[in-house]
C-alpha cells in the first residue's frame, strides 16, 4: 500500500491522523524504504497505530517480569481497582480477553499479555460507570415522593415554543429514553376533538387522540414503572369529556381510575405498586381555576401573560377566574391532584395526593428562602418544576438546583440539547434507566434538617476528596462543520454539579493538532460535601484561539456510580447517542476527607 492508499484506508475506518504523524509512522514502518508497505509492514503499521503507551505503563507497573501479568499480578491490579480480586475472576478475564494465537498459550499458562490487557481495558467491563447500576438495583417500594422522576416539558414540541412543530415523535423519543412524566397541552379542536399544541402561538397542532394512541404503544417499552400524564387543560367541558373517553378506551387497564385498596392513605403508593399503570395529573372537583398564584400557572399561561406585558405580581393580584371541570375527566385524577401552592404549613396538613407546579423562578426563590422546608415538603408530596415562560426558544434551566431540594418532577425541554439535558440523562442513567431514582435517605425524612443552601454539616454531609487524572483520549471526532483537512485541538473539562458548595469545574490545557491520541496527564482535586447528590461530567471540546470552542463529546454520571481506578470514559454525542470509538482514559481516586474536630 502506498501512503495515499493508507490515508484512504484510515479515513474509511474513521481514523483521523495529522499528515505529520501519519507520514512519520508510515516511514517508520516502511523498512524496505520503497515507499510502500507490504503485508508484514502493514501489520507493523497497524500495531504501532493501536499502541497505547499509557496502557503499557500501567501494564509494566503491575507486571513482575515486565512481559506478562501472572494471575497474582492481575489480582493485585484488580484489588487496586476496587474490583473482585479473586483467583477465579482473574482467570475468567484471561480466558475472555486472550483471543489471538498468543492467547492460547496465555490461557494455558494463566497469564495476560499486553494485547489481552489492552482488550480488557478497552472493554465495557472496564468503563467508568458501575455496571451494577445498569440494572434496577434500588428499592422501588417507597412512596412516589421519595424518587426523582424523569420528566419532560412541552413534550409535543420538536423545536421552539413559538413556531415549532407539534408531533407524536417527541413522545416516542422521550418514552424510549425512560421519561416517566410527559406533558399534554390540551385545547378545543375542530369537530369536537381536542388538540395538543402550545396555546397563543404559531406552533402546529396534533390531535389528542393520536398522542394517546402513541403513549399507549410506547408507555412501557423502556420502563415498567408508572407513567404520569401531566394535563394542561384549556378545553371546554364537552371536549374534556371527549378526552376522558379517549383515555379510557385507548389506555384500557393501563389507566389508573381508582385508588388501590389496602394501601396507607397517608402516603403515595410506590413505583412497584403502580407498575404498568398510567396516572393522570390534573385538577380534581367540579371547578377549574384557570389562573391563581404563580405556582399554579401552567407554562402556557405564564407565557401568555409575558406576551401581553403582564407581570407575575399583577397575575398574583388578579382574582382567579373559574371554569367548569368535566366530572368524567376529574375522576381519572387519583394520586396526582394539581393544587395551588399556598405555603408549606398548609401543604403539610394536606393529603399526600395533592401536588403543586412551580415555575423555575418560584422554585429557586423557595430554595433560597426556605430550603429545609421545601425538602420536607418534597418528602411528603410531589412537586413539578417547569421552565420560565420567557424561555421562548425552549432553553432549559439547571435541573440540579431543583434536585438539591428534593423536587421530583423536574420538567425539561427534551428537544433542546446541551448541558442541562446531559445532566438529566446522567442522573437517570442509573437504576436501569427506568426513570425513577431513589432520593438519598436524608431527603425522605419528614423532619429532616437538610438544607441545600447550607451543608457545612448535618444530614447528607459526608465529604470526600475526588482525584481525577485525565491521561489521554482516543479517536476524537472533528466537528461536522470543520474543514476536511483540519485537525482538532482538544481540551477536557471535568465538572462537578451538586449542592452550591460542591459546584466546580477544571480544565486541561489543549493539545495542538491531535484528535487521534492526545495526552494530558493532568490531575484535578475536588472536595465533594454531599456526594449522594453530585454528578460528574466529562466534556471534550475543540479549542479555538479566535472563536467559541466547539463541543466534541461528553459523558455525565452520578458520583455514586463512578468507579475508582484506571477507567475509560465512553463519550456521547450532543443528542446522548454513542460517539464510539471516542473515549477518555482516566484514573479516579476517592478518599474520605478528614473531619474537622471543631464540628
Amino acid at each position: 500500500m502506498s501512503y495515499e492508499e493508507v490515508q484512504t484506508l484510515l479515513r474509511m475506518i474513521n481514523i483521523d491522523l495529522s499528515d505529520h504523524y501519519a507520514q512519520n509512522l508510515f516511514q517508520k514502518c516502511d523498512r524496505s524504504a520503497d515507499g510502500r508497505l507490504d503485508h508484514g509492514e502493514i501489520e507493523i503499521f497497524c500495531r504501532e497505530l493501536l499502541r497505547r503507551p499509557e496502557l503499557d505503563a500501567v501494564f509494566i507497573r503491575y507486571s513482575a517480569n515486565g512481559c506478562v501479568l501472572s494471575t497474582v499480578d492481575l489480582k493485585d491490579f484488580l484489588k487496586d481497582q476496587g474490583e473482585d480480586s479473586s483467583h477465579i475472576h482473574a482467570q475468567s478475564l484471561i480466558l475472555t480477553y486472550e483471543l489471538n494465537e498468543w492467547g492460547n498459550t496465555a490461557q494455558r499458562n494463566q497469564f495476560m499479555t499486553p494485547n489481552g490487557f489492552t482488550m480488557y481495558m478497552l472493554s465495557k467491563e472496564n468503563c467508568v460507570f458501575n455496571p451494577e447500576h445498569a440494572r434496577v438495583y434500588q428499592d422501588m417500594k417507597q412512596s412516589l415522593a421519595h424518587y426523582f422522576i424523569s420528566s419532560s416539558h412541552n413534550t409535543y414540541l420538536t423545536k421552539d415554543q413559538l413556531t415549532g412543530e407539534s408531533s407524536i415523535e417527541p413522545y416516542i423519543r422521550a418514552l424510549n429514553h425512560g421519561c416517566r412524566c410527559v406533558e399534554l397541552d390540551c385545547w378545543d379542536g375542530d369537530k369536537g376533538e381536542p388538540i395538543i399544541y402550545h396555546g397563543h402561538t404559531l406552533t402546529s397542532k396534533v390531535p389528542f387522540v393520536k398522542v394517546i394512541e402513541t403513549i399507549n404503544e410506547y408507555a412501557f417499552k423502556a420502563s415498567p414503572y408508572p407513567l404520569i400524564l401531566s394535563l394542561e387543560n384549556h378545553c371546554s367541558v364537552e371536549q374534556q369529556t371527549v378526552m376522558a373517553r379517549h383515555l379510557r378506551s385507548i389506555l384500557g387497564d393501563k389507566l389508573l381510575t381508582k385508588p388501590f385498596d389496602g394501601l396507607d392513605c397517608d402516603k403515595l403508593p410506590s413505583p412497584e405498586d403502580l407498575n404498568g399503570k398510567i396516572l393522570v395529573k390534573g385538577k380534581k372537583g367540579h371547578i377549574l381555576e384557570t389562573s391563581s398564584s404563580s405556582s399554579d400557572l401552567s407554562s402556557t399561561d405564564e407565557e401568555a401573560n409575558h406576551a401581553e406585558g403582564r407581570t407575575s405580581r399583577k397575575t398574583k393580584d388578579k382574582k382567579p377566574s373559574m371554569s367548569k371541570l368535566s366530572p368524567e375527566l376529574s375522576e381519572l385524577v387519583v394520586y396526582t391532584c394539581s393544587v395551588a401552592f399556598k405555603g408549606f404549613e398548609l401543604a403539610a396538613k394536606s393529603p399526600a395526593t395533592d401536588m403543586s407546579s412551580f415555575s423555575e423562578s418560584e422554585a429557586l426563590r423557595l430554595i433560597k428562602e426556605s430550603g429545609m422546608y421545601f425538602v420536607r415538603h418534597n418528602s411528603h408530596q410531589l412537586s413539578r418544576i417547569y421552565p420560565s415562560g420567557q424561555r421562548l426558544q425552549s432553553s432549559n434551566y439547571n435541573p440540579q438546583e431543583m434536585w438539591n431540594a428534593g423536587c421530583q418532577i423536574v420538567a425539561l425541554n427534551f428537544q433542546t440539547l446541551g448541558e442541562q439535558m446531559d445532566l438529566n440523562y446522567g442522573r437517570f442513567q442509573q437504576n436501569g434507566e427506568c426513570g425513577y431514582i431513589l432520593k438519598p435517605l436524608f431527603m425522605c425524612q419528614p423532619e429532616t434538617t437538610f438544607n441545600p443552601e447550607n451543608v457545612g454539616g448535618g444530614p447528607g454531609h459526608r465529604p470526600v476528596l475526588l482525584t481525577v487524572r485525565v491521561i489521554s483520549a482516543q479517536q476524537l471526532p472533528k466537528p461536522q462543520w470543520d474543514k476536511p483537512r483540519s485537525i482538532v485541538d482538544p481540551q477536557v473539562w471535568v465538572e462537578i454539579y451538586g449542592v452550591p458548595i460542591d459546584n466546580d469545574k477544571k480544565k486541561t490545557h489543549h493539545v495542538d493538532n491531535n484528535g487521534f491520541n492526545p495526552r494530558w496527564d493532568c490531575t484535578f482535586h475536588f472536595t465533594i460535601h454531599v456526594p449522594d447528590l453530585a454528578l460528574v461530567r466529562f466534556m471534550v471540546e475543540d479549542y479555538d484561539y479566535t472563536s467559541r470552542n466547539d463541543f466534541l463529546g461528553q459523558y455525565t454520571l452520578p458520583f455514586t456510580s463512578l468507579r475508582a481506578g484506571y477507567r475509560h470514559v465512553r463519550l456521547l454525542k450532543l443528542d446522548g447517542s454513542s460517539l464510539s470509538p471516542a473515549s477518555l482514559f482516566i484514573h479516579v481516586k476517592v478518599t474520605p476527607c478528614q473531619k474537622n474536630p471543631s464540628k
